[in-house]
């Protein structure tokens, strides 16, 4: 496949190889998420963001696996590297109690193991002073841990704080912070003690009255936490104000509670900076990161790290031998050939498609907005957005939903024109499939 030439081609979607396939992954799978019948075939052509299926479409992928293929596929800046190294097995060892070498003293190491990928990560965050990282599996573990290490440093932990629109992970005690979907927390148990408020200035005077000395009724001393989405993901693609984000900040100082940024979705270069939290005077205690890194971390300044070394764990985390090279290598990628720069150029091009968009079909395109390389559509109807990511879907385009009727765009860290070009008369065409006709002998909406 040559990316300077390739486009999407669909003959059917699902096709038969795709429909057998999906049937025989069900016989033993349990129910989860599943966004569109469409089976990757991990043997044939792909490229950047085009990918090929079981029956020989070809699709433009512009959900990059929910952020975490940033490079999008087989991208020679991460392949040539990797071919390099010769694979041993066991890939997953014990953990990040467990030391790896890649061949020589640190820094002689061509290819990097878990220990530069952490020393990396503490590079990155030096301009909030986080020198220490923990390496797990996940996002979700991530979270987990960055609330642990906070209830730990806290002398009377008993609350933490959140936002309405939040996603934290799918982990018993991450659950406990969503508030995108009930349908995440329905029927778990739940940490005691987690409130929330509106996703806003208004949300943050409430949390300035929950916290007051005299009239409030939640003692700052015993909040081990806030968490928040510098921008927000599962919850519809919330791209916060900067007086928001101040107002946080402010409050997370005044009272001295640790502030978590959950970057899991929006870092590692996704907004044209490295940390979406850079986009702001803004200073977080944690950054919790995965996705895009390949593995969960839970980055912070040493201090809020326990001192008892049971007190957090992870079986396979800093162990995973190729997950660690490939963040690793994804953050030298990111900043050898400048993509942060990109994905800023490259997602203001995106914005103006897409308000043009809204300006054309503004009958049901509702709102436009985004920060980087991470942008949405809202639509009138969820019904609306559904038929519009089908319509893409059968034509060659891969969209995801967020919040309740948003679908959003996260195409890889070097995407070109030409394919935010051919992506964008995709979505041209399918949000004309639901756009209203206006019939010119009556002035009224014709089906």
């Amino acid at each position: 496949m040559d990316r300077e030439t390739a486009a999407p081609t669909v003959e059917q979607l699902p096709g038969p190889v795709a429909s057998e396939l999906i049937e025989y992954h069900h016989q033993a799978a349990a129910k989860s998420t599943y966004v569109y019948d469409f089976v990757w075939d991990i043997t044939a052509d792909a490229e950047g963001p085009f990918c090929t299926d079981a029956d020989g479409n070809v699709l433009l992928d512009f959900t990059s696996h929910v952020a975490a293929a940033p490079l999008g596929y087989n991208n020679p800046m991460l392949m040539d590297k990797l071919r390099e190294f010769d694979l041993v097995d066991p890939l997953k060892i014990a953990g990040q109690d467990f030391y790896i070498s890649t061949g020589g003293p640190p820094e002689e190491s061509e290819l990097p193991g878990p220990a530069h990928l952490m020393n990396t990560l503490t590079d990155i965050t030096s301009q909030y002073d986080m020198d220490t990282v923990f390496l797990s599996n996940s996002g979700a573990e991530a979270v987990e841990n960055a609330m642990k290490i906070c209830y730990d440093h806290c002398e009377q932990p008993k609350y933490g704080l959140t936002f309405e629109g939040a996603f934290h992970g799918r982990t018993l005690g991450a659950l406990s912070l969503n508030r995108s979907k009930s349908v995440h927390r329905r029927d778990f148990p739940e940490l005691s003690g987690i409130h929330d408020v509106p996703h806003d200035l208004a949300g943050v005077e409430r949390l300035r009255e929950k916290l007051d000395p005299k009239h409030g009724h939640i003692p700052a001393e015993q909040v081990a936490f806030l968490i928040l989405e510098p921008v927000q993901g599962e919850g519809g693609y919330r791209v916060p104000s900067a007086e928001f984000m101040a107002a946080v900040d402010d409050l997370c100082t005044e009272y001295d509670i640790p502030l978590i940024a959950d970057e899991i979705q929006s870092g590692v270069g996704r907004t044209g900076e490295m940390w979406a939290s850079d986009h702001y005077a803004f200073d977080p205690d944690v950054i919790t990161s995965a996705k895009a890194l390949r593995v969960g971390a839970t980055i912070g300044r040493s201090e809020l790290f326990p001192d008892e070394t049971a007190r957090i764990s992870s079986t396979w985390g800093a162990g995973d031998v190729i997950a660690s090279m490939q963040g690793a290598l994804t953050l030298a990628a990111i900043e050898d050939h400048d993509l942060m720069a990109n994905a800023a150029q490259k997602g203001v091009a995106l914005l103006e498609r897409l308000t043009a968009m809204q300006d054309e079909h503004d009958a049901v395109v509702e709102d436009v907005r985004g920060l980087g390389l991470m942008a949405a559509i809202e639509f009138d109807t969820a019904e609306h957005r559904d038929d519009v990511m089908e319509a893409a879907l059968q034509r060659g385009l891969l969209t995801l939903g967020c919040g309740r009727k948003s679908l959003r765009l996260l195409p890889p860290l070097d995407v070109r024109d030409r394919e935010l070009a051919i992506a964008g008369e995709l979505l041209k065409e399918s949000i004309a499939t639901v756009e209203p006709v206006t019939s010119a002998n009556t002035g009224q909406y014709a089906n």
